[in-house]
C-alpha cells in the first residue's frame, strides 16, 4: 500500500506577519548601528541632502577635516548650540529634565537637544518639529556618542549642518557668504554663522538683521569668555 503523504499546513497569516515585523523592526534597530560605524572613517549625507539629491534639488557641499575649520567657528557653534559638549553622553539629562518639567507644567519648552543629538536628527530623521521624533533622538545620540568620538561628532556635524537652502557644511556656507575657506572665517564671521543655525533659512550670515547681529555679538562675547569648550577635541581617537 502507498503511504499518503501528509501535507504541511501553511503557516497563519498572523504568524507571518509578526515575524515580518519582527524582522523589519530588527533591521530598523540594525541600521542605526551599522552606518554609525561606517561613519567614523566616511563622510556621510544627511537624510535631508539624500532627500534634495532624489527630489533633484541642488546640494552644495564640501567635506573638510576639522583641522580646516577655524577653531573660531567651533567655539561659536559649541557655545551656541551645546555649551556642555565635552561633558554629556550625548543627551544633556538636566537640560532634558528642565523642559520636560516646563511641558508639565504648561508652557512651551525650548530645544533642549544637543549637537549629538542634533546629528542624530541630520543623519536618520526628519526635520517636522514633534515629539516622536525628539524621543527617538535620545537612543540615536546615545548610539552616537558611544560609537564615535567627540571630535568626529563635531567634525560631522559642521560638515552636514544646513546653512541655506542647498547649501550644507560650513565649507560651502563659509564660500557662499564671506567668499572664503572656513579654515580663514574671523570670530564675527564665525559668530554670524553660529547664530544662523536655528533659523538657516531666515538669518543670512553675510547680510544679517539687527536681531542676527545682536545675537551674534553676544555668541562672541561669550566665546572669548568660554574657558576650554573643546577640551575634549584635542583628546585622542576613541
Amino acid at each position: 500500500m502507498k503511504k499518503a503523504h501528509s501535507k504541511e499546513k501553511p503557516e497563519p497569516l498572523k504568524r507571518r506577519i509578526r515575524r515580518w515585523v519582527l524582522r523589519t523592526l530588527g533591521v530598523l534597530v540594525a541600521l542605526p548601528v551599522v552606518l554609525t560605524l561606517l561613519y567614523s572613517v566616511v563622510p556621510p549625507y544627511s537624510s535631508l541632502m539624500l532627500f534634495r539629491v532624489v527630489t533633484g534639488q541642488p546640494v552644495w557641499r564640501e567635506w573638510v577635516p576639522l583641522e580646516e575649520i577655524s577653531v573660531n567657528l567651533q567655539r561659536s557653534v559649541v557655545v551656541s548650540e551645546d555649551a556642555t559638549f565635552c561633558t554629556h553622553g550625548g543627551v544633556d539629562w538636566p537640560a532634558v529634565r528642565g523642559q520636560a518639567w516646563k511641558l508639565f507644567e504648561g508652557k512651551r519648552p525650548r530645544g533642549a537637544s544637543t549637537i549629538t543629538m542634533q546629528l542624530a536628527k541630520n543623519l536618520f530623521l526628519w526635520n517636522d518639529r514633534d515629539y516622536l521624533r525628539k524621543v527617538l533622538e535620545v537612543p540615536l545620540a546615545m548610539l552616537i556618542d558611544t560609537v564615535l568620538s567627540k571630535r568626529r561628532v563635531l567634525e560631522i556635524y559642521l560638515n552636514v549642518a544646513e546653512w541655506g537652502p542647498g547649501i550644507f557644511g560650513v565649507e560651502a556656507a563659509s564660500q557662499t557668504f564671506f567668499g572664503k575657506s572656513a579654515a580663514k572665517l574671523s570670530a564675527t564671521q564665525a559668530s554670524l554663522l553660529a547664530t544662523a543655525l536655528p533659523n538657516p533659512i531666515a538669518r543670512n550670515p553675510a547680510k544679517p538683521s539687527s536681531g542676527h547681529r545682536r545675537l551674534a555679538g553676544i555668541n562672541r562675547s561669550r566665546a572669548q569668555v568660554a574657558g576650554e569648550v573643546l577640551n575634549c577635541i584635542s583628546a585622542p581617537e576613541r
